[in-house]
C-alpha cells in the first residue's frame, strides 16, 4: 500500500517544517509547495501547483501571521488569508480531495471567562483576526470536505515565533517586559503538526464521514500567561545553559502595540478529542524539547 501524499501549502513557515519532519518520522509523504509556484496572492498559481503533485490531502499551513503588520496592510492580509484561502480550498474541491486549513483563536475577543468552545461566536478585535475568520466563512463556503484547526500561541525552535524571540531578547538584556493578564495555550508547532497528520490520516480513510469535517480547536493542554510562559522558558534554557532573563510582568495596556490583543485565547479541544482522538501534550513537556533543539541548533 502506498504511503498517504499530503501537499502542503508554504514552504518555511514553522509549521510547515514542523509537517515535513513529522512526515518523515510516520513514513507519510508530505510536499510543500510555496513560492514562486504557488502564491496565494496570485489565486491563478494555485491550481497548476498543487494539481501537478496530485494530493490525497491538501494542508493550507500558508498565511500572513504578522499581527502587528496587518494593522498597516489589512489589504494584504486579506488577500492572503482571505482570498488566497478561498482559492485553496477551491483547488481541493476541485481535485476532489479533503482540505485541513489552519485558523487562529484570534478570531475571538477575549472576553470570555471560560475557554472558547467552536459554537461560540467570532468577534475579532484587529486587522489579522479578521482576515482569520473571513478567511474562515470563505473556505467553508468554497469546500465542504473541510477541516478548520483553530489554535493557540504556536512555537519552535526555528522561524519567528514567540520561543525564537523571547530567546534572541535574553541574550540583549537581562529584564525582558512580558504581558501577565493574558491567558492563552501554548502549542508546540511540532504537536499540531503530528496532529494534522492525523486528521489528514483519518479525512483519507473515512471521506464519507461528516463527522470528521467543520471547525475544531486544536491547542496544547494547559493554560498559561505569556508570562509565565516566558518565565517557564528562560528557566529551562538556563538549566541547559541557554539566554536567559528576568521577566517583569506588565499588563496588556503598558505593553507598546498597534494590536489589541484577546485578553482570553483559551480554546476548548473536547470536540477534537471525541472526533479524531486528539489530545495535545502538556506545553511545559513540549517547550522543554523545544528549547534543547533551539540551543543544540545555535
Amino acid at each position: 500500500m502506498s504511503p498517504l501524499r499530503i501537499v502542503v501549502t508554504g514552504k518555511r513557515g514553522q509549521l510547515v517544517r514542523s509537517i515535513l519532519e513529522a512526515g518523515a518520522e510516520r513514513g507519510i509523504e508530505v510536499v510543500a509547495v510555496g513560492r514562486p509556484e504557488l502564491e496565494l496572492t496570485v489565486p491563478a498559481t494555485i491550481e497548476a501547483a498543487v494539481a501537478a503533485l496530485k494530493p490525497q490531502v491538501l494542508v493550507n499551513a500558508a498565511g500572513y501571521t504578522d499581527t502587528e503588520r496587518a494593522e498597516d496592510e489589512p489589504e494584504i492580509a486579506a488577500a492572503v488569508n482571505v482570498a488566497g484561502a478561498s482559492a485553496v480550498a477551491a483547488c481541493a474541491r476541485k481535485l476532489g480531495v479533503p482540505l485541513i486549513h489552519l485558523s487562529s483563536a484570534y478570531v475571538f475577543d477575549g472576553s470570555s471567562s471560560v475557554p472558547y468552545r467552536e459554537s461560540d461566536p467570532v468577534n475579532p478585535l484587529g486587522a489579522y483576526g479578521r482576515s482569520k475568520a473571513l478567511g474562515e466563512t470563505a473556505v467553508a463556503a468554497a469546500h465542504s470536505d473541510c477541516v478548520i484547526l483553530r489554535t493557540s500561541l504556536v512555537f519552535s525552535p526555528f522561524g519567528r515565533n514567540t520561543l525564537t524571540n523571547l530567546l534572541t531578547r535574553a541574550e540583549q538584556r537581562n529584564e525582558v517586559p512580558v504581558v501577565a493578564d493574558q491567558r492563552v495555550n501554548p502549542t508546540s508547532a511540532f504537536d499540531l503538526a503530528g496532529a494534522a497528520l492525523t486528521v489528514a490520516a483519518n479525512l483519507a480513510c473515512a471521506p464519507r464521514n461528516r463527522e470528521l469535517f467543520g471547525t475544531f480547536h486544536l491547542a496544547g493542554s494547559g493554560a498559561a500567561a505569556p508570562a509565565e510562559f516566558a518565565e517557564a522558558l528562560f528557566a529551562f534554557s538556563a538549566q541547559r545553559g541557554g539566554p536567559s532573563a528576568r521577566v517583569t510582568r506588565i499588563r496588556s495596556d503598558q505593553y507598546v502595540t498597534r494590536v489589541r490583543r484577546p485578553l482570553n485565547t483559551l480554546l476548548d479541544c473536547g470536540r477534537i478529542a471525541a472526533v479524531h482522538g486528539l489530545v495535545l501534550p502538556s506545553w511545559e513537556a513540549s517547550l522543554r524539547a523545544c528549547v534543547e533543539r533551539f540551543l543544540v541548533a545555535r
